[in-house]
């Protein structure tokens, strides 16, 4: 029988016992009510700062891999964006806020004919945009969505000590996603346009792959020419 492989989380949870601490398994703690410190170290020294802190049990939320963590997501809400962009006049003419001109440098900057394709994006323009299209390699990590991937640890108290701990393989991830999260950030025009040819590559060699496919069936047709029943 195959053995079962532990996740970071079940790891981490034996390593507390061991430190003579108890893990205590939370769904997650009310973010908007808790003041919340952030620990600035690695495990042994967040221990460490729990026993002196007296704790006698610590806080183990289990983190997952999220499905739209493969997206580019430049932290910007939709009320932001309007706020920026949207409206580029909001005092009607009379500036009191002191951000209409820098509105309508940045709307003329998108607007501007002079590059190459008369049209000129912000990082935030590309929200959603997947990144797999600039880091090809990510596609290997989506059979993990849904998986366990680290664990965030909390010292109870009033205010509380966090600290969050990840598997090797997440931290890999996370450094290809911040390494297409800076390229769009950067130039977020060319990032674009390289995840728009990666795009129709892709749907080319599955154009490809599916007309390969269609001929296969039309020249090896079912034996015995049963016809296949209709389904009422």
């Amino acid at each position: 029988m195959a053995k079962i492989q532990k996740s970071i989380s079940d790891e981490i949870c034996d390593y507390l016992k061991k430190q003579k601490l108890s893990p205590i398994p939370v769904q997650t703690l009310n973010e908007d009510m808790e003041t919340t410190r952030y620990f600035g170290g690695d495990l042994k020294e967040f221990i460490a700062a729990a026993k002196t802190l007296g704790a006698k049990g610590i806080f183990v939320e289990t983190l997952y891999l999220e499905e739209d963590e493969f997206y580019y997501d430049s932290g910007m809400d939709d009320e932001e964006y309007m706020a920026l962009y949207g409206n580029e006049n909001c005092c009607d003419g009379q500036c009191k806020c002191g951000k209409c001109e820098s509105k309508k440098s940045k709307k003329n900057a998108k607007d501007d004919d002079s590059d190459v394709d008369g049209v000129w994006f912000e990082p935030e323009d590309l929200d959603g945009l997947d990144l797999t299209l600039l880091k090809p390699e990510m596609a290997k990590y989506l059979d993990r969505i849904g998986e366990a991937c680290g664990a965030r640890l909390t010292v109870p108290g009033v205010d509380h000590l966090e600290v969050e701990i990840f598997a090797d393989w997440y931290d890999d991830f996370a450094e290809l996603v911040d390494e297409a999260s800076e390229a769009i950030e950067i130039n977020p025009t060319d990032t674009l346009k390289q995840a728009q040819a990666m795009f129709e590559a892709e749907e080319a060699e599955l154009a490809k792959a599916e007309d390969k496919s269609v001929k296969k069936i039309a020249v090896h047709p079912p034996k015995g020419g049963k016809k296949a029943s209709k389904k009422k």
